[in-house]
C-alpha cells in the first residue's frame, strides 16, 4: 500500500523533442498510476509551470528553443518551482556531461537509452527523498528558532549543489559519487561553506539549506 501511496496523485511533468519518445515514456508511466504532461521544449515547459505545479520534472537536455541546462536554470531561480525535483535524459554519458547536468541543479541524471523500470525507480525514488525533505522541514519548524547565518552569504553552484545533497541526508562520500569528485574535494565544499555561514556542522548546514528552500 505505502508504494501505491506514492504515485497517488502525483503529476510528471516530461519534457523532449522526440515524439517516439514522448510517447513510450508517457504511456510506461501512465500504465504505473502518474498523470503526465508533456512538453517538446524548455520554453514551451516553462509556459505550463505557469499554470501547472508538478511534483517532478523529467527533461532531455538536447532540444530546440530551449535546452535542458537553460530551462532548469530557470526551474532552480523561481521560488515557486525550485523544490521540485529534476531528471535529466540524455544521450550523453561521459564524466563531464553528467557533472554538467548536476550542477545544472538537475537531481538525476540518465543516459539514453535506459531501461523504463530503471526510470519509475529513480522517479519513486526522487518523490520519496521529497516527502522526507518536506516532512523535515515542517519538524524543523516545529523545533525552535530557525537557523541564522550571515546575511549575504553567497554559494557557488558547485556548492549549491553539495548542500541540497547534504540536506538529503547523503554522505560526502555518496555525494562524492554522484558529482564524480573526490570525497577530499566535498569535504573541502562542506568546510568552505561551514565557514562561509559560521554554522557548526553538516546538520546546521542541512537545515539552513531547507528552511531557506535551497533544497
Amino acid at each position: 500500500m505505502k508504494e501505491t501511496s506514492i504515485r497517488d496523485q502525483r503529476r510528471l511533468l516530461l519534457i523532449d523533442d522526440d515524439p517516439n519518445l514522448i510517447l513510450l515514456v508517457k504511456d510506461y508511466l501512465e500504465f504505473r498510476g502518474y498523470e503526465v504532461i508533456t512538453a517538446e521544449n524548455g520554453r514551451e515547459a516553462l509556459e505550463i509551470l505557469e499554470q501547472e505545479n508538478p511534483d517532478m520534472i523529467i527533461c532531455d537536455v538536447m532540444m530546440p528553443e530551449m535546452d535542458g541546462y537553460s530551462f532548469v536554470q530557470h526551474v532552480r531561480q523561481d521560488p515557486k518551482t525550485n523544490w521540485i525535483p529534476v531528471l535529466f535524459l540524455s544521450a550523453k554519458g561521459q564524466s563531464q556531461d553528467r557533472v554538467k547536468g548536476l550542477n545544472t541543479g538537475a537531481d538525476v541524471y540518465m543516459v539514453k537509452p535506459f531501461e523504463p523500470e530503471e526510470l519509475v525507480a529513480q522517479v519513486e525514488s526522487s518523490l520519496k527523498q521529497t516527502n522526507r525533505l518536506i516532512n523535515h522541514q515542517n519538524k524543523a519548524g516545529d523545533n525552535g528558532p530557525k537557523i541564522q547565518v550571515p546575511f549575504d552569504v553567497e554559494l557557488t553552484p558547485t556548492e549549491l549543489k553539495v548542500v541540497q545533497l547534504v540536506a538529503r541526508g547523503m554522505a560526502n562520500r555518496e555525494i562524492a559519487e554522484v558529482m564524480n569528485v573526490s570525497q577530499r574535494t566535498i569535504e573541502s565544499h562542506v568546510s568552505n561553506m561551514l565557514g562561509k555561514t559560521s554554522l557548526h556542522n553538516r546538520t546546521e548546514l542541512a537545515r539552513w539549506a531547507i528552511e531557506t528552500n535551497m533544497a
